[in-house]
């Protein structure tokens, strides 16, 4: 649509509009946001009839799954997906790279999520594909889409790890840049999934970190900003705040029918993809360490399963009462929706944190 309707932009005409990158990006949300609601029931209703028993609820999880979510049909995830797709290809400039790398990990990490799913539903069993098969293909996929970040990215900072606050210190990395995008985009993907685990929960801080990256996008694609800012220069990555709101539009539509009671799960499908976009997009704006900050609430998921199994394998012990850690408070008698709210609210602080760092140098 932009390349259709930028060309007809002369002068005060309104197509001029789409020449901005905040109008081409409440463009792509609400066009997402109409995708899923327009998409959403009938989609749903086709994933119930075809699996019959749902998502497979794990026997070892709380008791109140069990009963309260069994039945629940899943790869609710293919909705956001198609809504970020199609928006973006709608709205955003295609001759940019930037777009392109997200889009490839995103679609990547969505096709292993799919497999995944499907192997759960058809078996009926909570394991769907080898965690060997998974890592690898995305490690395939993440080390496709650093390389392509690699080359993209200005010369100045190609190879380089930039650090929050201190505004000229870098750390040339040199091709060992690939590696560590690597680690990035697949523990993000991975730490959203781990965070998929009550209704709603994973999908809002999702959004948060979606915004949140796509201001910085914009911020670091427009040379004023970062002389202002005084942050480093990536040009070209503004057009990532049309897919993020994307992600935005797509998420809001999902959580409609993902609010508790969910009448659909996003599944594996979603979540993976929706961390890797979320990582690529720290990687092409070199705000990877911000990432950390941004999806604060995902890394520390992750880091209550690494920390659980490390300390049951050396004590035999459990530092929580179960893993990732939303199951923890579950265990210790918080409702699901208060967990979900807070986790919400803390997923909100983080993110402003993360924003602060613009401007804190």
């Amino acid at each position: 649509m932009f390349e259709l309707l930028s060309g007809f932009a002369e002068g005060g005409d309104i197509f001029n509009l789409f020449r901005y990158i905040t109008f081409r990006a409440s463009g792509a949300l609400l066009t997402a946001l109409l995708f899923v609601f327009i998409f959403g029931k009938p989609f749903i209703n086709f994933l119930r009839q075809r699996q019959k028993n749902g998502q497979p609820i794990r026997e070892d999880g709380p008791e109140s799954h069990i009963e309260g979510k069994s039945g629940t049909p899943t790869m609710g995830g293919i909705l956001i997906l198609g809504a970020m797709i199609i928006s973006t290809l709608l709205w955003a400039r295609l001759d940019n790279i930037y777009v392109w790398i997200a889009l490839f990990v995103t679609i990547g990490f969505g096709t292993i999520g799919f497999f995944d799913d499907y192997q759960k539903v058809s078996r009926q069993s909570h394991k769907g594909l080898g965690s060997g098969i998974r890592i690898i293909a995305g490690i395939v996929i993440a080390g496709i889409a650093s390389g392509a970040a690699l080359y993209a990215h200005p010369v100045e900072l190609a190879g380089a790890l930039a650090f929050p606050i201190l505004k000229d210190f870098l750390v040339d990395l040199g091709i060992l840049f690939v590696p560590f995008a690597v680690i990035v985009i697949v523990g993000s993907a991975n730490a959203v999934n781990l965070t998929d685990g009550l209704d709603g929960l994973a999908i809002m801080p999702v959004m948060i970190a979606a915004g949140t990256l796509g201001i910085i996008a914009y911020a670091v694609g427009r040379v004023d900003f970062t002389d202002y800012l005084e942050v480093h220069y990536v040009p070209g990555t503004g057009e990532l705040m049309v897919f993020s709101a994307g992600i935005i539009g797509g998420g809001l539509g999902f959580l409609w029918y993902n609010a508790p009671p969910a009448e659909v799960f996003m599944g594996d499908t979603g979540s993976l993809s929706l961390g890797g976009a979320v990582g690529a997009i720290a990687v092409a704006t070199k705000h990877e360490l911000v990432l950390a900050i941004v999806g604060g609430l995902f890394v520390v998921e992750a880091l209550s399963v690494i920390i659980q199994v490390l300390y049951f394998k050396a004590t035999g012990n459990r530092i929580f009462l179960m893993a990732p850690i939303h199951h923890h408070f579950e265990k210790r008698g918080w409702t699901e929706s208060q967990i979900v709210i807070r986790f919400w609210i803390i997923a909100l602080i983080l993110a402003l944190a993360g924003l602060a760092t613009l401007k804190v140098r």
